[in-house]
């Protein structure tokens, strides 16, 4: 018998719920109770009695069925041969002592728990009573030509216990209503067939054995729950073996095959939203070739028990897809708020300490992922992981530990006509992959701030052209600051940071060494001077320093303070832009601030359409 402690859910939430229930059972329990008689002989009151410790007993002994391991007990074979025996009032007896003593023996459940399963119980055998009275069923000795009245007394128990758990789990949680009948009917069905047999069996039994058959009945109704309780532990270990990674202890391939297209089509019956992240360990075949594969393995396995962890709190399925890759499938979660939860399981992985790291490009852990979320017109599984494959690749090509949302991705260098400067300054960016990839990821991020700029400026195409290839390029000179001194956590000397901030002058050298980046020298060397003549290396002050340098020296500062490096604190976007108010006529331009501020706004809601007329490229 399915257990109702499946209710067992806030009061507060679902009292109404649960208080349906309970009056309509009580009504009806009172309307059999009362026609109980106590002109029993002692053999039969001896034989309530003992039925009555039975059912008490079996109410205890349960055991789960495969696949999905619903609760399941044989008491209701009990209440039922006691229908059949002695008549509805009699079960109904037989159950309000029964609950009365689960509940002081189940002292730790609330005592409305206990209420309401009594009361879905009373209504089942007033039910399966009435129906078996009604199709001319006698009580006593198991009569041959009332079979049709066993029958449909079970059946009625059966659809009346499926019923008010229907009822119940649509009032209480609509959203998850259509996970539910399919595997209680599915499991439900034979167990109900079973519980028939086994009322019958028990009614035959104790008419012609009496109590030795009750006790026969309970001694084969105990063994069979032991039995069925070590074969669902078997299902459970073989299910482990076929659907777990054994590398990584998380969900292999082929069971993420099956879950996402289970949760696509919940997703699209239930209009709830459903997200794919996929998930590659950056630069990990480095770090196997140098440790070798065991080594390798130790580190899938790292990994694999962070995000089986963090993804089993947030209600996120986490699996191996293959190789380096996993997958994260997030029922309930929208794209955008995906990317917090991968966002912040990147940052822990990135401050997980493991031997070795300090050889990889980040000098820590990391991953890149892409995003994917599903939409109606999505039709198959593999079109949302086709779409996380991508948002993958665009997350690699910008210099990885880094999380992209499909389609969010900027738009091809290409658009503005300066596809191969890019591809040539690009190629002198790479030299920080092996150096310093935190620089090379900041300036394509300057880079993308830089051309939002330049069109919400409206420059013309020459100015738009130097102003995004300088952003693009303002860093180069940091190619010639020692590997030491530009990957070192720990607070730089003077005499260090000295020689950090010549990196304006050593940039600007590489520039006027090339016809086609001259031009751009003006960015490189002026970023770091401030809007109070307190920068370097000149000291200009105000109108002294170019305006787009100036919007440049906002844009590389706020990149600055909002970009993640492992084992330091990273700014919100909203601490940022504060501290870009508290700087903004000082550090900063004021009027360029303000300009800035209100673009970074514009993209978290409000249009930034508004703005000062276009700049020139003074």
């Amino acid at each position: 018998m399915l257990k109702k402690h499946l209710f067992a859910k806030s009061w507060v939430a679902k009292n109404m719920n649960a208080l349906l229930f309970c009056v309509l059972g009580i009504f009806l329990f009172w309307l059999s109770i009362r026609h109980f008689s106590f002109a029993y002989t002692t053999k039969q009151w001896a034989l309530l009695g003992s039925m009555f410790c039975a059912s008490l007993i079996l109410y205890f002994y349960t055991f789960r069925i495969p696949p999905d391991g619903n609760k399941q007990s044989m008491d209701s074979a009990v209440y039922l041969a006691t229908l059949f025996m002695f008549g509805t009032p009699a079960a109904h007896a037989l159950l309000l002592f029964s609950s009365i003593l689960s509940a002081v023996i189940e002292r730790k459940l609330s005592w409305w728990k206990h209420l309401t399963n009594f009361s879905v119980y009373a209504t089942m055998i007033f039910g399966a009573g009435t129906v078996f009275s009604g199709l001319g069923g006698e009580l006593g000795d198991l009569k041959n030509g009332s079979l049709l009245s066993y029958i449909g007394a079970l059946v009625t128990y059966f659809v009346l216990n499926v019923l008010c758990l229907g009822i119940y789990y649509y009032m209480a949680d609509r959203s998850n209503f259509y996970r539910l009948p399919k595997g209680l009917l599915r499991e439900s069905g034979l167990v109900y067939l079973c519980i028939l047999i086994l009322s019958l069996v028990l009614t035959i039994l104790i008419k012609n054995n009496g109590i030795t058959g009750l006790v026969l009945f309970l001694g084969i109704s105990i063994f069979l729950s032991h039995l069925f309780k070590k074969l669902f532990d078997m299902y459970l270990q073989l299910q482990e073996r076929a659907i777990r990674d054994e590398r990584t202890g998380l969900f292999n391939h082929s069971y993420f095959e099956i879950l996402l297209e289970q949760e696509i089509r919940f997703a699209a019956n239930a209009s709830t939203p459903l997200s794919l992240a996929m998930i590659d360990i950056d630069d990990f075949k480095r770090y196997n070739d140098h440790f070798g594969h065991l080594e390798g393995d130790k580190l899938l396995g790292l990994l694999g028990s962070i995000f089986k962890e963090e993804a089993e709190q947030a209600g996120v399925t986490a699996s191996r897809y293959g190789g380096e890759e996993f997958t994260l499938l997030m029922p309930g979660y929208t794209e955008e708020e995906a990317l917090v939860f991968v966002d912040r399981l990147r940052k822990k992985v990135n401050d997980t300490p493991f031997a070795g790291v300090e050889i990889l490009p980040h000098a820590c852990l990391s991953f890149s992922a892409g995003i994917s979320g599903y939409h109606i017109d999505i039709h198959d599984k593999s079109v949302l992981v086709l779409h996380a494959d991508q948002a993958l690749y665009d997350a690699k090509k910008q210099g990885k530990n880094i999380a992209f949302i499909y389609g969010s991705s900027v738009q091809p260098e290409q658009e503005i006509e300066i596809a191969q400067d890019v591809r040539d300054i690009e190629q002198l960016l790479k030299l920080f992959l092996y150096k310093d990839i935190n620089t090379f990821k900041h300036s394509k991020r300057v880079f993308r701030y830089a051309m939002d700029m330049s069109i919400l400026l409206d420059l013309d195409a020459m100015t738009r052209k130097q102003f995004v290839l300088g952003a693009l390029i303002h860093d180069i000179g940091k190619l010639e600051i020692p590997w030491e001194i530009l990957n070192k956590k720990d607070k730089l000397t003077s005499a260090e940071w000295e020689k950090v901030k010549k990196h304006v002058n050593w940039g600007k050298e590489m520039a006027m060494t090339h016809d086609k980046f001259k031009e751009l020298a003006p960015y490189i060397e002026l970023h770091h001077e401030r809007f109070d003549g307190a920068g370097y290396p000149h000291g200009y002050k105000g109108a002294e320093i170019p305006q787009l340098c100036r919007m440049l020296t906002i844009i590389d500062s706020f990149d600055a303070m909002t970009s993640e490096r492992p084992y330091q604190a990273t700014k919100s976007v909203q601490e940022a832009l504060e501290e870009l108010r508290r700087c903004s006529g000082t550090q900063f331009d004021p009027d360029l601030t303000g300009l800035f501020i209100a673009y970074i706004e514009g993209k978290n809601g409000s249009s930034p359409a508004s703005l000062t007329p276009p700049l020139t490229g003074s």
